[in-house]
């Protein structure tokens, strides 16, 4: 006799048949069927209205799903990302929010998955990191602590000349100052958009930069005309190690985004490219939410620095008992019958030397320890390696 099969539909026709019987009650033939009484008496009630087809399987989706998005909320983060590809899911959604705050946004992670349906979002390649074997440097706890300060990689415009970007930014706020396109990384022009930004915003603290042309040189100490100038003015400059690009991690991840948004293709000439960096810079000062300050812009964070640009510093002070000496044109100084070479970087400058021990002495350039001299063979040592 072959085996009955049963199948879910079949006890449940039998259930409703039973109960129909009268000989047992419905607790009874829940128990007999091995099923909850809330249970037994759903089939029963879907048989009163339907009939033997209410006892059939149903789909379990939902008939409403109260956190789908909208169509039109789509849109318009979709539409928001293609004017900005490089917002990613968080600054979309915090702008939209500060543009309309009426409408209900999704999360983030919603708006990531909208992205990745429609194909605006490219799989990230990871890179290993790396320690960094640099010195200590300043952590900015309010504005115009650091500057940070560099030139983004040089291109042609499509005149075929080079532009060189050079960009300063504030390292608290991220607020940029200065986004110039230059014809070459010469000091002069750099001078001048550096006497433009400080008598705009004040002086900052300190200025970092990399070991490039013109913050630093194959001189004593590394010293440019650039940084005796930032030193005259009561500015510490800091230099990232070599070969150390995330020592200033900040300014190097906002050049990939300008490089992005505004050279990529590049514009005719170096005043139509300005006007693209000029562009860039308002939006992300102004509109662009950043992330490392809350979804913030850096225009709410930033504010000038009390003190004030003076276009003729004064001279520079030292303690009683140090000895000054007026470097020469040729960047040399006499100290104590003997003739030094320094650099001629500091040219027309006042340096001193302190005396530290019997025959040694320690030279500096205001507050820069520059090198110290054994006077007995005349040698000086350099306090900076190279």
């Amino acid at each position: 006799m072959p085996w009955s099969e049963t199948t879910p539909m079949t006890g449940r026709k039998e259930f409703v048949l039973a109960v129909g019987s009268g000989v047992f009650s419905v607790v009874e033939l829940c128990e007999l069927y091995g099923v909850s009484r809330k249970t037994g008496y759903k089939w029963l009630a879907r048989y009163e209205q339907e009939g033997f087809s209410g006892l059939e399987d149903r789909s379990r989706t939902a008939h409403r799903l109260p956190h789908r998005m909208a169509p039109e909320v789509a849109d318009r983060i979709l539409a928001l990302r293609r004017r900005h590809p490089s917002w990613g899911p968080k600054k979309l959604i915090s702008r939209l929010e500060g543009l309309d705050a009426s409408t209900q946004w999704p999360a983030p992670s919603s708006a990531g998955d909208l992205l990745k349906r429609y194909g605006l979002v490219q799989p990230r390649r990871y890179r290993r990191r790396h320690a960094s074997d640099g010195g200590v440097l300043t952590r900015p706890s309010q504005p115009n602590d650091v500057w940070s300060s560099d030139f983004k990689g040089q291109f042609r415009t499509r005149d075929r000349r080079y532009c060189y970007p050079l960009t300063v930014a504030d390292g608290a706020s991220r607020f940029i100052l200065e986004i110039r396109a230059l014809s070459s990384t010469e000091g002069p022009p750099v001078r001048r958009s550096f006497e433009k930004l400080f008598c705009q915003y004040g002086l900052p603290r300190v200025i970092r930069t990399d070991n490039g042309s013109p913050f630093a040189s194959t001189g004593l100490n590394r010293l440019s005309r650039m940084t005796v100038w930032w030193t005259r003015l009561g500015i510490r400059h800091e230099r990232t190690a070599p070969a150390h690009p995330e020592q200033n991690g900040s300014h190097e991840r906002m050049h990939r985004t300008l490089k992005a948004e505004t050279t990529r293709p590049p514009e005719a000439s170096a005043r139509i490219q300005q006007g693209r960096f000029d562009f860039f810079r308002n939006e992300f000062n102004y509109q662009r939410p950043h992330e490392a300050l809350g979804q913030k812009t850096p225009s709410t964070l930033y504010s000038p620095s009390p003190r004030h640009y003076c276009s003729r510093p004064p001279e520079l002070q030292y303690p009683g008992h140090f000895e000054p000496r007026r470097v020469g044109s040729n960047g040399c100084v006499f100290f104590q019958g003997r003739r030094l070479f320094l650099s001629s970087t500091l040219s027309g400058e006042l340096v001193a030397f302190e005396e530290v021990d019997d025959g040694r002495f320690s030279l500096y350039f205001g507050p820069l320890l520059l090198a110290r001299l054994d006077q007995r063979t005349g040698q000086l040592h350099e306090s900076l390696p190279r």
